[in-house]
């Protein structure tokens, strides 16, 4: 009976040991702890899950001489030379050149400088890459790279992970670190139960986390990764659900008035009707504002397909109900743009509203503060300035939440903090396809706005290379003789690279360079040197040269609120002709007047960021002309931007852009849960997402609170990777700082 014991124990152990400092790894030691910490590894959990970024096929080894140009081989040799190369500021090359006795190859490594130190005559190493041939001999380009130690390789002839690595540590002393990890957490306990591990025939975790390390072939990688991107899914899956049934069983909500006088009112006073797919959402809205539970619902649409009007009859149905709500926007603009355009209708209905900012002056704030606290005020609008610890809501049943991908989770639970079990519907124009949505919030109901109203003309959409763009000037003027407005979107706020000196120094009266990317400005050393256009030096150049008999005007993040509203009313009064903007006016801003957009350097926006920048035109009864101008060559950035040219479908533009980035970059750092989907693509695992979504309310509603033996080591797992953490300071601590910059 003692050994069974010990095998327990050993189990046990190699479990716990999952969740220890990654120091006690063998081979860690306080400096590649450090560097590893650099790579967000600081558990030996982390390094299991440090997964590679690519494979190596080191099984195609060939010589130098009989390396075919234009494949993929591995060569090894000895190294003849390096050279360290600065051929222009801010950009290194280390070129090595290694010969194997039939031939000589030159491999060019950029931004690599230590490798100039790490390599020297005489090594032996192995290249793996694209064999090119120019200026007479075989070259690679950014190729893996192996010392070889003893001059033998244990990975020649297998297939080789590429595991993301730092100056200070190489992959193939992760590889070996991930190795050691490994060999420490043999025997751990499988958390999925073995039901679903049956069903979808998936191999232990154990089994996937070695074969995903240290394949033997490429199947082994497929099955390891079908296995770990279903877990990593169904975890989430069952952790939204249990946060969303926790909170609806703690907490007592407004059971809304649905159909009550202000709401009809309301409804009279639209100078329109809403479309079918409005109306859907606005009947799904209202029906779980009726219940006597917490509503979370999101609300997802294609720009300029009329959220904001949807959401407005959730304003006036808390009003009917006596109770007060909050509605926050991500930018300054966007708030006041909502209160312009809701206001009237609002006061038709008999419902109160205020909007406050970061920029609304000190007296005027505080009386405004005092009438939402006393139950005055029905509507607040506002930006991150609501989330201020003085900003009190007695009565608050219903916070809305704009763009609320933009938000923080701390930002948007304190907004749900100002009423004791408010309903929360959140709201976004980025348009995220089904399956995604059920991956980020699977314990939401979900209503769906893909139809533009029939009052608003469309766009088309043109790519032009940089030596074409007379030809959105061109279309340009047409628009502006005929009366229209239009927009000239840049990457940057100050200067270009051109407006500096010789010596790299800003020419006398140039602006300090300052990137804006979603709002955030980047400043000196930070912002990156390409010749990018700046909005500022591009404002100038246009009205001089381009469109002198019409008044251009600038909007950026780094102007005052104050700046940013007068400029807005400007252009949306017809006073300027032609508005020089950075992404500032991404979300919200509705002009219908404005016709045609020019977006420059467009390569440098992401698929869903151009595709809300169009939306800004074609809101009339005209249709809008979007010109994307680029100076890139690169065939990759090109084949991207032609898919603007191919659909004006929001949700079809939103499936390339996921289908070309990392499942981080999707969900974004401040995402609750991001970081457990390290595998995850949604476009390739639809059916994984789907499955893991219905699996984990089978899970629930069997066992609500995975207490059954077969669940017990599930529901451990998903407590280890998303503890319950008390955001409370951390959101307060962000709403007293927090200021919008845009």
């Amino acid at each position: 009976m003692r050994a069974p014991r010990e095998k327990t124990v050993d189990r046990l152990a190699a479990t716990l040991g999952v969740d220890e400092p990654v120091t006690r790894v063998p081979g860690v030691s306080p400096a590649r702890a450090s560097a590893l910490g650099k790579l967000g590894v600081a558990t030996v959990r982390d390094l299991l899950t440090h997964f590679p970024r690519r494979y190596i096929d080191m099984s195609q080894v060939a010589t130098i001489a009989g390396a075919p140009v234009g494949a993929m081989v591995t060569v090894s040799g000895a190294v003849h030379e390096v050279k360290l190369k600065k051929p222009r500021p801010r950009l290194t090359l280390t070129e090595v050149t290694v010969i194997d006795g039939t031939g000589t190859l030159v491999v060019t490594c950029f931004r690599q400088p230590w490798l100039a130190e790490r390599l020297h005559a005489g090594d032996r190493i192995a290249v793996s890459g694209k064999v090119e041939f120019n200026y007479g001999f075989k070259r690679m380009t950014n190729p893996f790279l192996e010392v070889l130690e003893g001059g033998t390789s244990c990975a020649e002839g297998l297939v080789v992970p590429v595991h993301p690595a730092t100056e200070k540590l190489s992959t193939a002393w992760i590889r070996r670190l991930v190795g050691s990890a490994l060999d420490m957490c043999a025997g751990m306990l499988d958390p999925l139960p073995i039901e679903l591990r049956a069903r979808y025939r998936l191999p232990s975790r154990q089994d996937a986390l070695r074969c995903i390390h240290e394949p033997h072939s490429m199947d082994d990688v497929r099955r390891a990764r079908r296995r770990l991107v279903y877990e990593e899914l169904l975890m989430l899956e069952v952790h939204l659900m249990e946060r969303a049934r926790a909170s609806s069983r703690t907490q007592d909500a407004t059971a809304h008035t649905v159909d009550g006088r202000r709401l009809a009112r309301f409804r009279e006073a639209l100078p329109f009707e809403l479309t079918a797919e409005q109306s859907q959402a606005v009947g799904e809205i209202l029906g779980q504002m009726a219940l006597p539970r917490p509503m979370s619902h999101m609300l997802l649409g294609d720009v300029g397909t009329g959220k904001t009007v949807v959401a407005a009859h959730a304003l006036c149905a808390a009003s009917d109900s006596g109770t007060q709500a909050l509605m926050m926007a991500p930018t300054e603009v966007l708030a006041r743009q909502h209160a312009a355009s809701l206001g009237p209708l609002l006061d038709a209905a008999g419902v109160t509203w205020e909007v406050l900012t970061g920029s609304t002056p000190a007296r005027e704030r505080e009386a405004i503060v005092e009438r939402a606290a006393a139950g005055t005020v029905d509507v607040l609008f506002g930006t991150h300035a609501l989330l201020e610890d003085d900003v009190t809501v007695p009565h608050c049943s219903l916070v809305v939440i704009d763009e609320q991908q933009r938000f923080g989770v701390a930002q948007r639970e304190a907004l749900a903090r100002k009423g004791p079990a408010p309903d929360v519907l959140s709201m976004t124009a980025t348009p995220i396809p089904r399956t995604l949505a059920l991956a980020v919030y699977g314990s939401s109901t979900l209503s769906y706005i893909t139809a533009r109203p029939k009052n608003r003309a469309g766009n088309t959409t043109r790519v032009l290379d940089r030596s074409r763009q007379g030809e959105a000037y061109d279309a340009t003027l047409e628009a502006l003789r005929a009366g229209r407005q239009a927009y000239v979107v840049c990457p940057l706020v100050g200067q270009s690279a051109q407006e500096k000196d010789d010596k790299g120094s800003p020419r006398p009266g140039a602006e300090e360079d300052a990137y804006e990317y979603g709002g955030i400005v980047i400043e000196g050393d930070e912002a990156p040197a390409e010749d990018l256009k700046a909005a500022t030096a591009q404002a100038r150049f246009l009205q001089a040269k381009v469109f002198p008999d019409f008044t251009v005007d600038l909007l950026h993040g780094k102007m005052s609120g104050e700046e940013k509203g007068e400029a807005m009313r400007r252009f949306r009064e017809g006073e300027t002709r032609v508005l020089v903007a950075t992404t500032v006016i991404e979300v919200g801003v509705d002009v219908p007047n404005a016709t045609v957009m020019i977006v420059e350097d467009a390569d440098r926006f992401g698929l869903a960021q151009l595709h809300q920048l169009r939306g800004r035109v074609g809101r009339g009864e005209h249709s809008g002309q979007v010109f994307l101008v680029s100076g890139s060559k690169a065939p990759a950035a090109l084949e991207r931007l032609a898919v603007m040219e191919r659909t004006e479908d929001g949700f079809a533009v939103a499936e390339h852009d996921l289908a070309l980035r990392r499942e981080g970059d999707i969900l974004g750092n401040r995402q609750h849960g991001a970081s457990a989907l390290k595998l995850v693509n949604v476009v390739r695992d639809k059916a994984v997402v789907e499955a893991a979504h219905a699996d984990a309310l089978a899970l629930l509603e069997e066992d609500p609170q995975l207490q059954m033996p077969a669940h017990r080591a599930l529901a451990r797992e998903v407590r280890l990777l998303f503890p319950e953490r008390d955001e409370a300071d951390e959101g307060r601590g962000r709403a007293s700082k927090a200021r919008t910059r845009r």
